[in-house]
């Protein structure tokens, strides 16, 4: 996944001045952020002129600031946005027409670019990625707001990005349901071992029978998710560290991934994104355990769609705690609001406050925690 768009809820009607506040907003919450994001945070930027010392305290490589084309070919911005480049932030623009792209009056502007965005029924869309890879050096093209699975899967064929609108809340048809492989069965007698608190030399001895398995779980431990000054050599030293819930939530995400046919990198993430997410906002009014409880609810309201199989088919495969499967299955228990209040956070149609709201929390709290529970999924690797 290359990065992320961010906006704020009900933004998009409040003319200029609401977006420039709306995109100070964001940069301070990507400069507070405490973690190091490995990915990229595309925003838009109403105006280069205001924007022109409000970039300190952030990676500049993990930004793409989205320009205006006036903006862009203005000649008293030049300065700036050589500034920028030089340090290593990514500009894009988000092309209205082909011409400006042809205009060679325009070349010296063009070339501080790293990406397009095209609208993604933009008649001119296949002239528009010609021309991206044949720029020097190439430009990455971003096709806007894909309405659909379908429509994301041909960009992905022809090797360009998208912006995906809500691809959290956007239906995948399960045309089969798909039958858990043998992998997925291993996983899943893992995970029976780790919720009935099995003795630890029984869960290394299970981990030891798949090589792969271990050294998957090698390779999550000792990502920069965790911050480890050591490096954790062992499978047997991986539980130890880590301690069985969170074992349980490392097999949740290999169960997710088991679904080779059908899987996509990109509902991963948001799948990670989710269950993390739902964690943090509990972290303040629930227990530990029942929080990383709602990393769970989080991750498997998105397994139907990852593993093609029906939640309640895997859920029977589990003993999970009851306010778990109440939470999944009829949106209902003390996990329901919280699990609510993340989808409402992966639109944009302003109803996040509906929900945050009855339970106390700010809107500087939600987006805390959002962003942090994305960049902690771009940097666990898998």
């Amino acid at each position: 996944m290359t990065g992320y768009l961010l906006a704020s809820q009900g933004s998009s009607g409040g003319g200029e001045s609401s977006g420039e506040t709306t995109s100070h907003q964001l940069l301070a919450l990507l400069a507070h952020a405490r973690e190091t994001p490995s990915g990229r945070f595309f925003i838009e930027v109403p105006s280069v002129a205001q924007f022109a010392g409000e970039l300190e305290g952030f990676p500049h490589h993990a930004l793409v600031l989205i320009l205006k084309q006036a903006d862009l070919l203005d000649k008293a911005n030049q300065a700036v946005l050589t500034s920028w480049r030089a340090r290593e932030l990514g500009l894009a623009l988000r092309v209205a027409d082909f011409a400006t792209l042809e205009n060679r009056d325009n070349a010296l502007q063009l070339s501080r670019l790293s990406h397009l965005l095209v609208a993604h029924d933009h008649p001119e869309r296949e002239a528009i990625t010609r021309f991206a890879r044949h720029s020097s050096p190439p430009l990455r093209v971003v096709v806007d707001r894909i309405p659909g699975w379908q429509a994301l899967e041909a960009c992905a064929g022809t090797g360009i990005e998208g912006i995906f609108a809500d691809i959290c809340r956007a239906p995948r048809e399960i045309k089969q349901a798909v039958k858990l492989g043998p992998e997925a069965q291993q996983i899943l007698q893992l995970m029976h071992l780790v919720q009935g608190d099995a003795d630890i030399r029984n869960v290394e001895k299970a981990l030891k029978t798949d090589l792969q398995l271990s050294y998957k779980l090698l390779r999550y431990i000792n990502s920069a998710g965790f911050g480890l000054e050591v490096e954790v050599e062992s499978a047997r030293h991986a539980v130890s560290m880590l301690g069985y819930a969170p074992l349980f939530r490392w097999l949740l995400l290999l169960l997710a991934r088991t679904h080779t046919t059908g899987f996509s990198p990109a509902l991963m993430q948001a799948a990670m994104i989710r269950g993390r997410f739902a964690e943090l906002l509990g972290q303040d009014f629930l227990t530990r355990r029942e929080a990383e409880n709602l990393f769970v609810v989080g991750m498997f309201s998105f397994l139907d769609r990852l593993l093609g199989t029906p939640v309640p088919e895997v859920l029977a495969q589990l003993v999970l705690p009851p306010a778990v499967s109440e939470a999944l299955l009829s949106r209902e228990g003390v996990y329901a609001p919280v699990l609510a209040l993340v989808e409402a956070c992966e639109g944009l149609d302003g109803r996040a406050v509906d929900f945050s709201a009855p339970m106390s929390m700010t809107a500087e709290d939600v987006n805390k925690a959002h962003v942090s529970a994305i960049m902690w999924a771009q940097n666990i690797k898998m």
